[in-house]
Formats: C-alpha cells, sequence, structure tokens
C-alpha cells in the first residue's frame, strides 16, 4: 500500500479458508470495530506500516484538513501552491466547523468535509457515528460519494430516493448496480453509536454496518467521469450536512499488494481450476524452455520468449492470476490462441503485461499499455502496482467482449468486433476466433506468473439452491485466517497444518460442526464456493481452497 503525504496525492494471497465467525461478525477481520481508544493518536509516521492508525484522537485533529469536494484527478492537475493553499484555507474551515470533544469529531450540519491529509490506496477503515433525525451524511472513499448515512425512518422524508432500505450503501451508484442498495437494513435508533468497518481495494468495496455485511465487494462507480475507473489514489472525507453528526474511533489500516491480492481472490467464486501446479510446467505447450519455475511462479527466461499454452481450449472464460514485472517488463496474455503465430494477430488478441510506466514506453500508442488488446483497445492506465510488486488481474472473455480487471479496478471492458481501425493499419485476423487456448506470450523479460486459474464459463457449476439470506445469517471469513478443509456432512471443521514457507496463513484449530456443505472437495486445488447450514441458519457462504 503506497500513500501521499498531502490530499488527493499532492500529485494473494487468495483468501484460503472457511472458517466460520461468531455473530460479532467481524472480529479478526476489522478488529478496530467496537474498541474505545483514548489518548494522542499516534501520527502516520510513528506508526508501523500496515498497523491501523487512529485519525480521532487529538483535538486539533492533526490527521485533516477540511475541503469542499471535487474529482481528485482535477486536484491532483493542480500545482503544488495551489494545493498548498486549498490545504491552508481548509485549516481555517476545520477549526471554525469541526471540533474535537472527549474522543468525539463533531459537527453540526454545515462547512466543508473533513478530508484526510493522507490519500490511500487499499484500506480499511473503521470508525462509530452517531447522528440526529433528518441529517444526511457519508463517507467520502478517495474522495467520491459515497458509503451512504441518513436518516432511514419515513419521517426522515428521504424514502422516495432508498433511505428506507438502510445506511451503508454506495448511493451514488447507477442504479440497479451492485452496492448501490444495502443488503439489509442495519442502522441503530438515533442517539445509539453505529459502527462502520469498509475494506476498498481498487475499486472493490465492502461495508459492513453495525456487524452486518451491507456491501458485498461492488465496484465502487466513479461519479465524477462514470467512463474512467474509481482514482487509484484519494483521501477519505467525512460528509456533514442536514444535521448534527458525531464521529469516533476513526481508524485506517493500510493494505499491502499481497494482502488485497488476497482479498481480492476471495470474490472471485467457484469453478476456477488451477492451471499451473506452483512446481512445474506440466500441462503447458509451446517452447517451454524458454520458462522456468522459480519460488511458484512462472517466469520468462531473459532473452527468451514465445508463447507458451494450456493443452485445452476455451471459448468463454475467466482467467485470473498474479504477476509481477521486472522494471521496464514486457510480456502478455494469448487469448483464444490456436497454437502457432504470433498471439496479438492469429489469436483473438494478445492482452499487454507491460510495465507502463518505464520512460522507455513514454511514446507508446494507447493500445500499447498494460491491460489493453494489445493494437486494439486502449486499457486505462495508472492502476499497476510499482514494479517488483505482485499484481492481482482478472480477465473475463465471453463471445466478442474482453473485460480486464486489474488490482480491483476494471480498466478495459470492450467489444472487439466494434473495432475498425488498428494500430499501424494492421489486421487483426484473429480477433474472430471464437475458441482456442489460453497463454502467455514472452517478449524476454523476466515477467512471473503466479496463482493462474481460469474457469471454463461454459460449463456449469454446481451449487446447491439455498434460501435466501436474511439480514445476520452470513458470516464472513477474515483474510487473515488459516487454510482449512472440509470434511464430509456433519465432521468437523479443522485447521490444516502448513510449514512455514508454504506461503499461506498459519493455521488456528476451529471445529465446528457442519452439515449440508456443498459442493463436495474437488480433486487437485481449486478454489471453490462452499455453502453451510446448521440448524437451519446458513453459516456461510465463502470461498474455500483445497490443495494437493
Amino acid at each position: 500500500m503506497r500513500s501521499t503525504p498531502l490530499a488527493f496525492h499532492l500529485a494473494a494471497r487468495f483468501v484460503r479458508s472457511c472458517i466460520v465467525l461468531s455473530s460479532a461478525g467481524l472480529a479478526g477481520f476489522l478488529p478496530l470495530i467496537g474498541q474505545e481508544t483514548g489518548g494522542t493518536a499516534p501520527s502516520s509516521v510513528e506508526a508501523a506500516p500496515n498497523a491501523p492508525v487512529l485519525l480521532s484522537g487529538d483535538a486539533e485533529l492533526s490527521a485533516w484538513t477540511a475541503l469542499e469536494t471535487q474529482d481528485p484527478r482535477k486536484f491532483a492537475a493542480l500545482d503544488a501552491a495551489e494545493q498548498q493553499r486549498l490545504i491552508d484555507e481548509g485549516q481555517i474551515a476545520k477549526q471554525k466547523f469541526w471540533r474535537w470533544e472527549n474522543g468525539e469529531i463533531i459537527n453540526d450540519g454545515e462547512g466543508p468535509y473533513l478530508t484526510t491529509l493522507k490519500s490511500y490506496r487499499d484500506f480499511e477503515l473503521t470508525l462509530e457515528y452517531a447522528t440526529v433525525a433528518e441529517a444526511d451524511s457519508g463517507i467520502y472513499l478517495k474522495a467520491t460519494p459515497q458509503v451512504q448515512i441518513w436518516d432511514t425512518t419515513e419521517a426522515g422524508s428521504k424514502w422516495n430516493i432508498g433511505a428506507g432500505k438502510g445506511s451503508g450503501g454506495l448511493w451514488n451508484n447507477s442504479e440497479g448496480a451492485p452496492g448501490k442498495d444495502p443488503l439489509s437494513l442495519a442502522d441503530k435508533p438515533f442517539g445509539e453509536w453505529n459502527s462502520v468497518g469498509i475494506v476498498q481495494v481498487g475499486a472493490r468495496t465492502s461495508v459492513w454496518l453495525n456487524g452486518q455485511l451491507v456491501v458485498d465487494k461492488a465496484i465502487m462507480e466513479n461519479y465524477w467521469d462514470r467512463n474512467l475507473p474509481l482514482a487509484a489514489t484519494g483521501p477519505i472525507q467525512l460528509q456533514t450536512h442536514g444535521g448534527q453528526i458525531r464521529w469516533k474511533n476513526v481508524k485506517v489500516r493500510e493494505l499491502g499488494s499481497d494482502e488485497a491480492g488476497q482479498w481480492l481472490a476471495a470474490r472471485s467464486g467457484n469453478g476456477f481450476a488451477g492451471i499451473f501446479n506452483g512446481t512445474s510446467l506440466d500441462g503447458w505447450r509451446g517452447p517451454v524452455d524458454n520458462y522456468e519455475v522459480a519460488d511458484g511462479a512462472i517466469r520468462c527466461k531473459p532473452g527468451h520468449g514465445g508463447t507458451i499454452y494450456t493443452a485445452d481450449e476455451y471459448a468463454n472464460f475467466t482467467a485470473r492470476q498474479e504477476f509481477r514485472l521486472p522494471p521496464g517488463g514486457n510480456n502478455g496474455l494469448a487469448i483464444r490462441y490456436p497454437g502457432e503465430g504470433d498471439a496479438a494477430y492469429s489469436g483473438m488478441c494478445e492482452l499487454q503485461v507491460l510495465d507502463s510506466e518505464d520512460p522507455q514506453y513514454a511514446g507508446l500508442d494507447a493500445r500499447q499499455y498494460h491491460g489493453s488488446v494489445y493494437g486494439v483497445i486502449a486499457a486505462h492506465r495508472g492502476y499497476l502496482r510499482p514494479a517488483g510488486e505482485w499484481n492481482f488481474q482478472e480477465v473475463t472473455v465471453n463471445g466478442s467482449r474482453i473485460r480486464v480487471e486489474l488490482n480491483g479496478s476494471v480498466i478495459l471492458d470492450g467489444d472487439v468486433a466494434a473495432v475498425t481501425e488498428y494500430l499501424g493499419d494492421n489486421p487483426h485476423p484473429g480477433k474472430d476466433r471464437t475458441s482456442g487456448h489460453f497463454g502467455l506470450a514472452g517478449h524476454g523479460d523476466a515477467v512471473e506468473f503466479r496463482r493462474v486459474d481460469i474457469r471454463d464459463d461454459d460449463r456449469p457449476v454446481e451449487t446447491a439452491e439455498m434460501p435466501a439470506e436474511g439480514p445476520g445469517e452470513i458470516q464472513h471469513s477474515p483474510s487473515d485466517v488459516p487454510l482449512a478443509q472440509v470434511a464430509p456432512p456433519g465432521q468437523p471443521l479443522a485447521g490444516v497444518p502448513l510449514p512455514p514457507d508454504s506461503g499461506y496463513y498459519a493455521p488456528v484449530a476451529a471445529a465446528v460442526p457442519l452439515t449440508g456443505c456443498c459442493p463436495p472437495p474437488p480433486a487437485g486445488c481449486c478454489l471453490q464456493e462452499i455453502r453451510c447450514r446448521q440448524g437451519g441458519v446458513r453459516l456461510m457462504r465463502r470461498p474455500w481452497l483445497l490443495c494437493r
């Protein structure tokens, strides 16, 4: 996780778990909710890397300024002097409209929004709030609206725009989009403190309100320009208008790239099968001698290349992988590859894998940067992690459409059949292929890939029908929990011992009788969805991984 020293950028592991949590819900995953903290907040300089930082612990509110809301990209485009001027003016507004009393941040419904001086990329945010009748507030993530907070009673006069469904939703998402409406009404009565937990990786966002999951890894849309993904970084803002709101125990924990990738992998659902075993290139075809396996990853040998590909062919599929680029690294994903020729032209396409921000690539065509359908459709830039860090990516191919989600942000969603102009006017005769192999197209750089999985979306995934969940029935796994295996129905769930250098989280024993678990454990290594019931109550619906 990286962040900038001033607001708005003054400028996976997989969840390998199947563990039941108590009705407290977030214990372990969001351990800060409900904890009372006093004293002076540690500064971000003093805090250990990836440790939670209290943002509400001092009377000066030193972690904050107060700013009118605006597109973070526009703020970043201002020169440093103008940014600093706005921040300094915000400090004056903060003193006028915001105050701190006994560990609480208080606003009476007026003034600009309290805004962190630091920008965040991937993070956990926990806080508590209490408000009054007819008040309206929210939590802006990366300076973008918003996790909604409002009066959910009919007397609050906003039932016509969804207030009756509850707080916690991503209210500014498009009508009908995932996350816009909360999954359940979890608000407490006026005068009581509500606890909120938020995890955001890229644009993928989950929200818990009073221990209940109300947004489940939905994409937060970019309110400022819906043709662009949510900004990669930005500050957290506490909104206020319409009435007094109080906040306390505001804490943020930044997520590193491995933890962020692990959290994203857990949302992918079931039906995935590993196509790389982590130790050899068994099952791959093509110039495999030009690649090697090191530290659990496929690596293109420097100065070598060519396209290696799966033995099986796929028509419509979803592939996910983690990749790490060396400085200036160049590789690609071969989509519907016929087994010969240049993947970018003989196959449906080559999806570019490139250290786009390396200076040597400053003059490329937009259709040549990372995530692009090479020479055909340009991807959005600015969402790669720095060279040397692992990225998590999911690619979905459906008919002639291709969608690329990188580190939680959708950077490409396009239809190759609709394209008529190509880079250099070079035709792409393979773009209309309807099936082919999945592969890695090396170009001589030591780019690495690990945890490469694929789901054949033309094959139905067997799942048992279960009644719809009610409020509080689903308990979700934390991000740092042990790998666990599922015993036959009626038998206990138990931790699996793993060597400390296995790359998985250390196990913790658990023993919970489960019934009605499905599907049965797969052979090999495959991420699946497990859904279990006990005494007629849904316990969980989370991915789990069983490895050889």
